[in-house]
């Protein structure tokens, strides 16, 4: 699992960064008997990590390898590949590029009646939200449109589509929802819960901070039963949920991957379209894209800004739309393999074996001397380098604070980290790191059920953290 979200209670979830707790043993590298610092090797021996541990640092300076173990060791980034990720759009597309959404018809437009239909054309858009949606209906409106004799067509080709990233997820997770070339609100719905005489109050919307309306094409029954928690069909017409009755308490809420993400959008439209007064006969997924006249139009953000919201966030959907819009690929398996070979025609590193754009997918394998290849070019230092979230070093025993910024990648017993340091007290000096442990097996033993909380993966993970950042202390400043 994806650890951006954890769980408040049982089912709420909350973006935040990965164990922000302090760890309990001090992070300082602790000297040998003979008063000489440790290497790589032995932090690595001495972090008594289960599994298997590829890192390297290098002086950006003069190309110096400070540390290294296991240098060529392929391991899964986890959302580490998020960083490629950032890298292949802003250099395909550019930091100005911007996705874009249409709303106009396909039939002609007389006195405020349009005879013919409607018509929503996706962009690939991953941040489109309700609000987006809703300034659409109301520029549909202000543009005379007060009658449509035909349907709502939506199209979501300009993205191949796909239900899921990772089907090795629980069902239910949030952050593996569904991508296409029509996404909203992440492709994910809000459930919520509150008790009642009679059972349970239970909605389903796509809100946002100014909207909250109610979903039609996404269901959810409360059923007595034990496990599993959460059960999914996709069935003709909607989408379907149930939920264990004994899970819920009082109240709650939680968001949910949404599978089918056309029908979601026509859905969500057609109640904003309607509170105008604008009433379409139905809607249908466009098979190919209309030619229209368009009524309105709502772009993005400057995709520079997209891929730091996504390195901070760590958004999976935003990762896979931004890697499929740069590469033009057919699928999001030939799209992650578009961006190995750009990466190693680019940089020549070795080529990486990925899967998807997020580093959801645990198949996925990177080593950490190809990662700081990328990273120490000045591409990769001019591009990505100003947008990766700042990771500050401390703890109670050395006051000193390390400039370190760098994406985290977190799955259960898979841990990655990999950026910059700039050297304590000299603003020249800067190191280029990737770190990256994986216990496999023991991953690999887990059921689907328990990729959400695994017995022993929260202390795993805070033993990676650790070594990690002992390692940044110790050749983060390395000389």
């Amino acid at each position: 699992m994806d650890r951006r979200f954890f769980l408040h209670g049982l089912f709420a979830s909350v973006a935040g960064p990965a164990l922000a707790n302090s760890p309990a043993q001090s992070v300082r590298p602790v000297m040998r008997p003979d008063g000489a610092l440790p290497s790589a090797q032995e932090l690595v021996r001495a972090s008594k990590l289960s599994g298997q541990t590829s890192l390297v640092f290098s002086d950006l300076k003069d190309g110096r390898i400070l540390a290294s173990s296991s240098p060529r060791r392929a391991l899964p980034p986890a959302s580490v590949a998020k960083a490629l990720t950032a890298l292949y759009g802003l250099e395909r597309l550019g930091p100005e590029f911007r996705f874009e959404t249409r709303l106009g018809y396909a039939g002609t437009l007389v006195d405020g009646r349009l005879e013919g239909d409607l018509v929503l054309l996706g962009g690939g858009d991953p941040t489109l939200a309700t609000d987006d949606l809703a300034y659409l209906a109301a520029q549909a409106k202000a543009a005379g449109l007060r009658e449509v004799t035909g349907r709502l067509l939506v199209w979501g080709g300009h993205l191949p589509q796909s239900d899921m990233i990772d089907a090795s997820q629980p069902d239910h997770v949030g952050y593996n929802p569904a991508v296409s070339g029509m996404n909203l609100n992440f492709n994910r719905v809000h459930f919520e819960w509150q008790a009642a005489q009679s059972g349970y109050e239970i909605s389903l919307q796509a809100r946002t901070a100014r909207y909250r309306p109610s979903v039609q094409t996404i269901a959810m029954d409360v059923v007595d039963r034990s496990a599993p928690v959460f059960a999914y069909r996709d069935m003709p017409e909607q989408e379907q949920w149930s939920v264990a009755r004994g899970a819920l308490g009082k109240k709650g809420g939680r968001w949910l991957p949404v599978r089918v993400p056309i029908a979601y959008a026509a859905d969500v439209m057609t109640t904003l379209l309607r509170s105008h007064g604008i009433v379409a006969n139905g809607y249908a997924e466009a098979t190919s894209v209309p030619s229209i006249d368009v009524l309105s139009t709502v772009q993005s953000r400057p995709l520079e800004e997209i891929c730091a919201d996504m390195l901070k966030y760590s958004t999976n959907l935003t990762a896979e739309c931004v890697g499929l819009a740069a590469s033009g690929a057919s699928s999001l398996r030939q799209s992650a393999e578009a961006m190995s070979a750009w990466v190693e025609q680019e940089f020549g590193a070795r080529r990486m074996d990925l899967v998807d754009h997020s580093g959801l997918g645990d198949v996925s394998r990177v080593a950490a001397r190809d990662v700081v290849k990328v990273l120490a070019s000045d591409k990769a230092q001019n591009r990505l380098r100003p947008i990766l979230k700042p990771f500050k070093l401390r703890d109670g025993d050395d006051p000193e604070s390390y400039d370190v910024k760098a994406k985290t990648g977190t799955l259960n017993f898979v841990s990655g980290l990999a950026g910059y340091a700039d050297v304590p007290g000299d603003s020249e000096r800067s190191v280029a790191f990737a770190i990256f442990s994986a216990d496999l097996p023991t991953r690999g033993r887990l059921s689907k059920a328990e990729r959400e909380r695994p017995p022993g993966g929260r202390a795993w993970s805070r033993r990676a953290r650790v070594l990690q950042s002992r390692l940044i202390r110790r050749f983060g400043a390395a000389k």
